[in-house]
């Protein structure tokens, strides 16, 4: 809620304050919440819709409009008696004459809401008829509602009164909250929160077992590593397997490929054929 200073001085300030006590003691609140609202059409996706306004039920909203000498105080309700009024959602005050009774700008028991991904527009139709604009025609209360995480509900804002049509005339607010805000979805996959898991455990047993040696066992060097004579034997054994699977046995070389021996080789006896000569 937000009082309003204005030029009027202290008769406003008075109104406002009894303006909250009479919304605050009004009786509204109910249990019901957006159950109380009768849409025009009913339908599943309507309905749907509306309960995303749930968070906002049993909250009265109040806006405060100047123009020149002429101030009014609008309150909103979702599916509640705004300002007391039985079926009114938006009701309309003078400001300068709280007394006097609320114009009804349109009633909760005939609702149309349409809604998209981070919004919601809320319409309350069938309000008091207009005195001499759009064709007598009913007034209506269209309240749009915006996406924003920050807040629950923030302050409700007057953008225009269209009246100057033959009909179809209407009241158009804003609003923000994060009710109608669509919900964060995660993008973490399994196997991401599987190898988080892992990660933690792991550090757990590391600085776990580190301080243990250290703290306990009285463990210098690396004899400070948890597990230590374990985690060696199990590297020598994977070393040796990698090397029993990877490696080949040692073949014989060719011939070809053979290096010069370097030892140097036997002489052969050399034959000597005297004997053959004529004496």
């Amino acid at each position: 809620m937000k009082v309003v200073n204005s030029q009027g001085g202290g008769p406003f300030l008075v109104w406002t304050l009894v303006v909250q006590l009479v919304l605050c003691g009004s009786g509204v609140y109910t249990a019901d919440g957006t159950k109380n609202c009768k849409l025009i059409s009913e339908s599943v996706s309507e309905r749907k819709v509306l309960n995303r306004l749930e968070p906002l039920a049993h909250k009265n909203i109040t806006a405060v409009t100047k123009n020149g000498t002429e101030s009014y105080t609008y309150v909103f309700q979702l599916c509640g008696d705004a300002w007391g009024v039985p079926r009114a959602g938006v009701v309309q005050l003078d400001s300068m004459k709280m007394e006097e009774k609320p114009t009804v700008i349109g009633m909760y028991d005939a609702t149309h809401v349409i809604g998209g991904s981070d919004w919601v527009m809320l319409s309350y139709t069938n309000g008091d008829k207009y005195d001499a604009h759009c064709s007598k025609k009913n007034r209506k209360a269209i309240v749009m509602i915006s996406c924003d995480r920050k807040t629950d509900v923030g302050e409700m804002k007057v953008v225009l009164e269209d009246r100057d049509r033959l009909q179809d005339c209407f009241y158009l607010f804003e609003l923000d909250s994060s009710a109608v805000c669509p919900a964060i979805e995660s993008h973490i996959s399994t196997g991401s929160i599987i190898l988080i898991i892992g990660f933690c455990l792991l550090a757990v047993y590391l600085i776990g077992g580190f301080l243990y040696q250290r703290l306990i066992v009285g463990a210098k060097g690396m004899e400070q590593f948890p597990n230590y004579a374990f985690w060696l034997e199990v590297g020598n054994l994977t070393a040796d397997g990698c090397d029993f699977v990877c490696r080949s046995e040692k073949r014989e070389e060719a011939p070809a490929y053979r290096g010069v021996a370097a030892e140097p080789l036997e002489e052969e006896p050399e034959e000597r054929d005297d004997h053959l000569l004529p004496m």
